[in-house]
C-alpha cells in the first residue's frame, strides 16, 4: 500500500536530529501533561513514536485519498453558490479524511483539542499534503491561523475559537491583500470602526486574492486608526463567517492550484473582534503570521519538488527511445541526479529552518507562562535571529528550485508532459505560484539580506564548518573556498554603503549563502547517515560553479552600471507613455 511517510525515510532521519530532544522536552514541559491526558507522551521516545504514527496516518491519507483526488479537483475546481464557496467534491473528501483522523489544529495545545505537536512533524505533514495536491495544501495549511489566535488572542478568544478547529473542522483564511495593496500591506485601506453603541468593531471594504477567502474563521488586516496611511494605523481582527456580512464577489480563474479558491471579498458592516492591541496588526501579528506562512510555502515547495522528481524518474524508467530506456541517457540521468541532490538539500534546509523556529517558539511559550534562565534567554535570542533570516531563505530557495525541478521534470517527459495525460502538467502549473505568493522571491531576498549584512549566515556557516569531521576534508575545503568568495562579495557590496546597490545584489548574495549552508547541511547529514554522502559531493560540485558565476558578476560589476539599469527602466516607461 502506498504511503507518503513510509516511502520517504528522510522524515525519520530529520526527526532524529540531536536538537529535536530539546524541542520536545520544552514543548512537553518535561512531559507533565501525561498526568492529565492519556494520549500525551511519557518521554522523548514516546513522543517521537507518536509523531511517526500520526505522520504515517497522514502519509496514507495523502497517498490513498488526496493524491487520487488531485486530478479531479484540478478539473472541477470550486464555485460560488448562494454567496458561498463550494469546494470540488475531491477537496471536501480530502478535508473530511484529515478531519476524521483528528488532524485539524494538530499543533494546538491539548486543552484546545490539539495534539501539541512541535512545528517539525507538522511541517512534515504539510510537505506530504503538498506532494499529493499543492492546491489542497493551502486549505489544510491555513490552520496556521489558529496558531496566531493562540499566540496573540485573549484567553476568551482562545477558548471560543481554538476548540472549533479539531472539534468542528473549521477552515481558516488570512485576509490581508487588497486591489491596491498586494505586497505593500501598509497601504491596506479596509476600514475598521468601533461601534460604541453596540460595543463592537465593524469592517467595511474590499479584499482581493484571498486564499480560501470564504473560510469559517478569517484573520483580517484592517485600518483602525483614522487619518493614518502607514503600518501604525493597522490592526488585526477575527471575522466569523456565521455573521453572514461578507459578499464573495468573485473567484479568480488561475493558472494552477485550482482546487484552492482565491476570492474577492466585500465586507459590509461585518462584525469582528480585535486581536491583541490596536496598531500592532501589521508590525507584529501579521508579520508573525506571514513568517509561519512562508515556512508553509517552503514545505509546499519541497512537496511539489518531490512530486516532480518522482514523476520524472518514473517516466524515465518506463519510456524507451532508440532501443533503450531514456534513464540510461547521460542527458537524462544528469537531470534526474541533480533533481535528487537538490531535493535532499532543500529538505535539509527546510527542517533546519523548522528546528530554529521550533526552539524560538517553544521558548516564547515558556516565557509567556513563566520565566527563563539567562542562558535560555540568550539561546532564545539566537534562535530568533536564525529563524528570522532562514525563513525567507527557505521560502526563496525552495520556491525557485521547485519551479526549476517541475520544469526539468516536464522536459524529461517531452511532448507527453505538455499534455494533460500525466500529473506533471498540473504539477508544473501548481509550482509557479510558490515564488509569488506570501511575498515574491524578490521580497524574500530583501528580507533575507539581513542575514548577510548582520553576519548571521556567515556565523552559522562557520559553526557548521567546525562540526565537519576530518574524513570530509576535501569537500570541506571546497565549502571553505565558497565561503571565502561569499565573504569577499558580501563585503564588497556592503562597503559601497548604497542601499539600492545592496538590494540590486541581494538575491545573488542570499543564494550564495543558501548554497553554502545546504552544502554543509548535507555533509553533516552524511556524518549521521552515509546515504547522504553522494548527494553532499554532487551538490557541492554543482553549486560551486553557480556561486562562482555569482561571485564573478559581483566582482566585475561597477556601481556605475547600476545607472544603466535604472536609465533603461526609465526609457521603457517613456516609450510606454508615448504609445
Amino acid at each position: 500500500m502506498d504511503n507518503f511517510f513510509k516511502d520517504t525515510p528522510d522524515f525519520k532521519f530529520h526527526l532524529e536530529h540531536p536538537i529535536v530532544q530539546k524541542i520536545v522536552k520544552l514543548k512537553e514541559r518535561n512531559f507533565e501533561e501525561s498526568e492529565h491526558y492519556d494520549y500525551a507522551p511519557l518521554n522523548h521516545e514516546d513522543a517521537i513514536d507518536t509523531y511517526e504514527k500520526i505522520l504515517e496516518i497522514v502519509g496514507e491519507i495523502c497517498a490513498q485519498t488526496i493524491a487520487k483526488n488531485a486530478e479531479g479537483v484540478d478539473i472541477e475546481g470550486p464555485h460560488i453558490e448562494n454567496n458561498e464557496v463550494i469546494y470540488a467534491k475531491g477537496t471536501t473528501a480530502d478535508y473530511k479524511a484529515l478531519y476524521d483522523a483528528g488532524l485539524i489544529g494538530m499543533a494546538l495545545p491539548r486543552k484546545y483539542g490539539g495534539l501539541n505537536f512541535p512545528l517539525l512533524p507538522y511541517v512534515m505533514a504539510a510537505e506530504m499534503v503538498a506532494r499529493a495536491d499543492a492546491g489542497f495544501a493551502n486549505i489544510w495549511g491555513l490552520q496556521d491561523c489558529a496558531e496566531t489566535i493562540y499566540e496573540f488572542g485573549s484567553e476568551e478568544q482562545r477558548d471560543k475559537y481554538l476548540p472549533r478547529f479539531n472539534r468542528d473542522g473549521v477552515t481558516a483564511a488570512m485576509v490581508l491583500t487588497e486591489p491596491d495593496a498586494g505586497s505593500d500591506l501598509q497601504s491596506v485601506k479596509l476600514k475598521a470602526t468601533f461601534n460604541q453603541e453596540k460595543n463592537i468593531w465593524v469592517l467595511n471594504g474590499v479584499k482581493r486574492f484571498i486564499t480560501n477567502g470564504d473560510a469559517d474563521l478569517c484573520l483580517v488586516l484592517a485600518r483602525s486608526e483614522e487619518n493614518t496611511l502607514d503600518a501604525r494605523g493597522l490592526s488585526m481582527f477575527i471575522y466569523d463567517r456565521t455573521n453572514h456580512a461578507v459578499e464573495v464577489r468573485h473567484l479568480e480563474k488561475k493558472l494552477g492550484i485550482k482546487g484552492s479558491p482565491t476570492c474577492e471579498l466585500v465586507f459590509k458592516n461585518a462584525p469582528a473582534e480585535l486581536v491583541g492591541k490596536e496598531r500592532f496588526g501589521l508590525i507584529k501579528y501579521v508579520m508573525a503570521l506571514m513568517n509561519s506562512a512562508r515556512l508553509g510555502v517552503g514545505a509546499q515547495s519541497v512537496g511539489i519538488a518531490d512530486a516532480a522528481y518522482r514523476e520524472a524518474l518514473k517516466y524515465a524508467e518506463e519510456r524507451a527511445q532508440f532501443g533503450k530506456f531514456i534513464v540510461k541517457f547521460p542527458a537524462v540521468y544528469e537531470m534526474l541526479t541533480n533533481m535528487k541532490v537538490r531535493l535532499d538539500a532543500l529538505r535539509s534546509l527546510l527542517y533546519e529552518t523548522t528546528r530554529f523556529v521550533d526552539i524560538f517558539k517553544v521558548y516564547e511559550e515558556v516565557l509567556r507562562d513563566g520565566t527563563l534562565e539567562s542562558d535560555e534567554r540568550n539561546e532564545m535570542k539566537n534562535y530568533s535571529k536564525l529563524a528570522n533570516v532562514f525563513t525567507p531563505l527557505i521560502k526563496l530557495i525552495a520556491s525557485e528550485e521547485c519551479n526549476r525541478m517541475a520544469y526539468d521534470s516536464l522536459q524529461i517527459h517531452g511532448g507527453t508532459g505538455f499534455m494533460q495525460d500525466f500529473p506533471i502538467e498540473r504539477i508544473y502549473r501548481d509550482a509557479r505560484i510558490t515564488s509569488i505568493y506570501e511575498g515574491t522571491t524578490q521580497l524574500q531576498a530583501v528580507a533575507a539580506i539581513k542575514g548577510v549584512t548582520t553576519g548571521v549566515f556567515l556565523e552559522q556557516i562557520k559553526q557548521y564548518d567546525n562540526e565537519v569531521i576530518d574524513s570530509n576534508s576535501v569537500i570541506k575545503e571546497k565549502l571553505q573556498k565558497m565561503t571565502a568568495n561569499y565573504e569577499l562579495a558580501s563585503q564588497k557590496v556592503i562597503d559601497v554603503n548604497n542601499s539600492e546597490y545592496l538590494d540590486f545584489h541581494a538575491r545573488r548574495l542570499v543564494e550564495m549563502a543558501g548554497n553554502i549552508i545546504m552544502g554543509y547541511l548535507l555533509v553533516l547529514n552524511s556524518q549521521r547517515d552515509e546515504k547522504f554522502t553522494k548527494s553532499a559531493k554532487l551538490f557541492v560540485n554543482l553549486v560551486s560553479s553557480e556561486n562562482n558565476e555569482r561571485f564573478d558578476y559581483i566582482d566585475n560589476f561597477d556601481i556605475e552600471n547600476l545607472e544603466l539599469y535604472r536609465s533603461t527602466g526609465e526609457e521603457i516607461l517613456q516609450e510606454l507613455e508615448i504609445e
